[in-house]
């Protein structure tokens, strides 16, 4: 979800993103959803002034961290699978929270944002509603209300590859509003566990991630609702 912050840049002008090492080294056939690659110029400086931890370089935990970053902006970004360098495509699924999982293509059509914030609840406790977003809508309204980007930490490694257990944290200040709620300004972060099971060229096979969206939302929706903005929005 790091690639909140979208504004798109000329290929040829962009030096390689520190932690993303393919990125604006693509190749020029890619097909990116907003026409171009993403810039994390923001969010790099949100992360890097934020951060909890500042790993070695070539340790397993920066390794670990970047293989993350760089999978999840392929996710964010990239509109055909078949452009994706950072995983296995004939292995690869995606589960959160121990739900069914999903293949790239299904992620890719569904979005990112919908694949990792659905949940199986009640419907009276669907803060995001799955079925009613697109992959565009869900980017717009996070890009809006984490202006800065929304910053992703490896907070420790407990195993090595093949399979790979770790804990994050994610974090950005709620400074635009989230749909019909003002925004705060404060400071909205959750942590969560993940495992990636890798092959031998570190390409992604699996990805679990397990973590609790009520932190999430909680901090968005917490706010008093914009009445009037929300019956504008059902009447257009």
């Amino acid at each position: 979800m790091e690639s909140i912050k979208g504004t798109s840049i000329d290929q040829t002008k962009t030096l390689p993103d520190k932690f993303r090492s393919s990125l604006h080294l693509e190749h020029p056939s890619v097909q990116w959803r907003y026409g171009k690659p993403p810039t994390y110029e923001s969010a790099n400086k949100l992360f890097e002034e934020g951060r909890t931890k500042e790993w070695p370089k070539g340790s397993l935990e920066e390794t670990v961290q970047n293989v993350v970053k760089s999978w999840q902006m392929e996710m964010n970004n990239k509109a055909r699978l078949q452009d994706f360098d950072t995983i296995n495509h004939d292995k690869f699924k995606f589960f959160v929270n121990g739900r069914e999982g999903l293949s790239g293509e299904e992620v890719v059509r569904i979005g990112s944002f919908n694949a990792v914030l659905k949940n199986s609840l009640p419907e009276e406790f669907h803060y995001f509603k799955v079925e009613e977003e697109t992959h565009e809508s869900a980017h717009n309204d996070f890009k809006t209300c984490f202006p800065r980007g929304f910053a992703w930490e490896v907070i420790q490694v407990y195993s090595p590859p093949p399979l790979i257990a770790y804990k994050f944290r994610h974090w950005g200040f709620f400074e635009g509003p989230y749909k019909n709620y003002p925004p705060t300004g404060e400071l909205v972060q959750f942590y969560g566990m993940g495992t990636l099971k890798v092959d031998e060229s570190m390409k992604v096979e699996e990805v679990h991630i397990y973590y609790d969206p009520t932190e999430l939302f909680g901090s968005l929706l917490k706010g008093k609702k914009n009445i009037a903005s929300s019956e504008l929005s059902k009447k257009s």
